[in-house]
């Protein structure tokens, strides 16, 4: 199975001739008829994680569809703002919210916080109180899972999002005067691919935190379940079905009684839109096994070796050899440094170029760019027949002082 269309496969190969060191294309023409699909309905308000990827006209693209932004950072706030976005369409979420952040969030609009601990709440109020206004506040719930579902996210080990159910039952709301507490943000999964698993896990966490917005005393006006809908990494991997989701999150909304209910797409949104364009340096075989060396890591690409699992990788060129199995590896003076295992064709060289799909979320911005002084790598997108070249490649010089 390729991941990559006509179109899409011609775009790189003209973009390979022009370069010769790493880069990544977007498809903008492919993100807005996705989004457009995931927007043209009235059951979830959805928001767009930035963390998955902040370039600019991808932010532009989302902001075209009618999705708004979910950040966790300055940084991410200034890039959102820097593209137009209002400030009330932005979302603080993340585990770090110093008083120093949350002074500059407020002093550039926003109103929407989600608070993940009771310093936050206390800082979040007395920042509010000082600018004489009211922030709209959910709680992050962190809730407990059996042994059979462990998750990237959280499942029952412990992890820094939010607090538990018995933490957040000791909260006074009526200490904060300056917070409205609309509602209740919870999402402990990632990259899930069955949408009978994630209806079971909705529906699992209804229950307790209908107990907690009781129990706090206020009504459960915003239901906030965060992100994790998957995207295939191989030919085999489930795909989600964007109709069925529907159906299940309409059913939640329903059984919750919220008047609305959210979640922050990241690699659901723009993951299927990427690619990240590799040269080979060599092939060579090293203990019975076949080994490709190729220009670009874990400096540019680095969630193989975060999560063990490999972004789809094929040749550019088409080529009637028989297949064998590869070990990718990067540049790096590093182990880590690994890209995954391949069926590719038998002959390829020093003169070809592999392509990584799926690169769409946690490509460059998730990686670790300035480990042994390598280039940046360009970055372009492609929409309605035009390329644009968004970021040349970089070399060390860039940024080494």
């Amino acid at each position: 199975m390729s991941f990559l269309s006509t179109q899409q496969r011609q775009v790189l190969a003209e973009l390979c001739q022009q370069n010769d060191t790493p880069f990544y294309v977007y498809d903008l023409d492919k993100l807005e008829a996705h989004l457009t699909t995931l927007t043209s309905q009235n059951v979830v308000k959805l928001w767009y994680a930035v963390k998955a990827n902040p370039l600019s006209e991808i932010i532009k693209t989302l902001d075209k569809c009618g999705f708004d932004f979910d950040v966790a950072s300055s940084g991410e706030l200034n890039q959102v703002l820097g593209q137009g976005i209002d400030a009330k369409r932005v979302l603080n979420t993340g585990p770090a919210k110093s008083k120093k952040q949350i002074q500059h969030f407020l002093s550039k609009g926003v109103r929407t916080f989600v608070a993940e601990s009771h310093n936050q709440v206390a800082w979040l109020n007395q920042a509010a109180s000082e600018h004489n206004i009211t922030l709209q506040i959910l709680l992050r719930v962190q809730l407990r899972w059996p042994d059979s579902e462990k998750n990237p996210l959280g499942g029952d080990s412990l992890t820094p999002f939010g607090l538990g159910i018995e933490d957040w039952a000791t909260l006074n709301i009526t200490d904060f005067p300056a917070l409205d507490f609309a509602g209740l943000h919870i999402f402990q999964w990632g990259n899930m691919l069955s949408s009978d698993k994630l209806a079971e896990l909705w529906r699992a966490m209804i229950a307790p935190l209908q107990n907690l917005s009781a129990q706090l005393g206020f009504k459960l006006r915003i239901l906030d379940l965060g992100g994790g809908l998957g995207i295939p990494y191989t030919a085999n991997d489930q795909h989600l079905v964007w109709p069925q989701l529907l159906d299940a999150l309409d059913n939640i909304k329903q059984s919750v009684g919220c008047e609305e209910l959210w979640m922050e797409l990241g690699r659901y949104a723009v993951g299927e839109i990427g690619f990240y364009a590799n040269p080979v340096i060599e092939q060579k075989q090293n203990y019975g096994a076949n080994q490709l060396i190729v220009a670009g890591g874990i400096n540019h690409i680095l969630r193989p070796a975060v999560t063990n699992q490999a972004f789809p990788a094929e040749l550019l060129r088409q080529s009637s050899e028989a297949t064998k199995s590869f070990l990718v590896h990067g540049p790096l003076c590093t182990a880590l440094d690994s890209l995954g295992e391949f069926s590719l064709a038998s002959d390829i060289n020093e003169t070809d170029w592999l392509i990584f799909a799926q690169c769409g979320a946690y490509g460059f911005t998730e990686s670790m760019p300035y480990f042994l002084c390598h280039e940046l790598p360009a970055e372009y997108t492609f929409k309605q027949g035009q390329i644009s070249c968004v970021r040349q490649p970089e070399t060390a010089d860039y940024y080494l002082r």
